[in-house]
């Protein structure tokens, strides 16, 4: 009895040493038998991100950081982002009655909505590395990221608009002159206010913090009849801005 039960766990262990080693992306199958190839599973993932399906994740999987490379430097990515930025100007052209009263407003995150990241990400694996924060913030503090052209072309017309344009960003406040100076060198001018996180706020997730700043934006009388983010903590919580746009970002998640 002993020595039947030591060979049948002996069994079991090569079974399942054999079926780990064999174990790879590109040898599965989906239910329904069709073959899954690498660049379906990174596509499926990428979808499944910005679906809000996939959550704190911390790092981009190992298998998927070249194609996260490629399409974050794609027309694809372009494309997606010019997109949501028209979708944007046609809510504001069919949907919202602007009062023209200097209360009403839009809010904006900064990285990877007006400004991006990807040179930083660039140099870490295209978020295949645990993000290192001290790093980002000192990358930040050298003012060189750039615009995103179709952001800050929604952002000249909704200024023109008389829009009241506030940028609400989870960069600490020691970034202001920073970020200041990389926003107006990149032609980002005239937005009516700059929210960064304080020490008070060190302690909050970011989707609280930016809910926050929303209720207090709303009791001083402010309309918000738009937000823009690449991270759902920027657009979701209450009180809710009366749309909410995201724009595509694979790189990392921000809750």
């Amino acid at each position: 009895m002993g020595k039947n039960l030591i060979l049948l766990l002996c069994c079991l262990s090569v079974l399942i040493s054999v079926t780990v080693a064999d174990w790879n992306i590109l040898n599965q199958k989906s239910k329904l038998g069709l073959k899954i190839t690498l660049k379906n599973y990174c596509e499926s993932w990428r979808m499944n991100v910005e679906l809000h399906n996939i959550r704190d994740f911390e790092v981009v999987p190992e298998e998927c950081t070249d194609y996260v490379r490629k399409y974050v430097s794609s027309t694809q990515y372009d494309i997606d982002s010019e997109v949501a930025m028209e979708e944007c100007l046609v809510y504001l052209s069919t949907s919202c009655d602007l009062q023209k009263d200097g209360r009403d407003a839009w809010i904006f995150d900064i990285d990877d909505t007006l400004l991006s990241t990807v040179p930083y990400y660039k140099k870490h694996n295209y978020g295949g590395e645990k993000l290192n924060l001290t790093s980002l913030e000192e990358w930040m503090r050298q003012s060189k990221a750039p615009a995103l052209e179709h952001s800050l072309n929604l952002f000249n017309e909704l200024k023109a608009r008389g829009l009241q344009i506030i940028l609400v960003s989870s960069r600490r406040e020691y970034l202001r002159s920073a970020t200041i100076n990389n926003l107006v060198n990149v032609g980002y001018h005239g937005w009516t206010s700059l929210i960064l996180r304080g020490p008070e706020d060190e302690s909050k997730r970011v989707q609280t913090f930016k809910a926050n700043v929303r209720k207090q934006l709303i009791n001083n009388g402010y309309r918000i009849w738009g937000i823009v983010g690449d991270q759902y903590s920027s657009i979701e919580g209450f009180p809710a801005a009366r749309r909410t746009f995201k724009l595509p970002n694979p790189l990392y998640y921000v809750s």
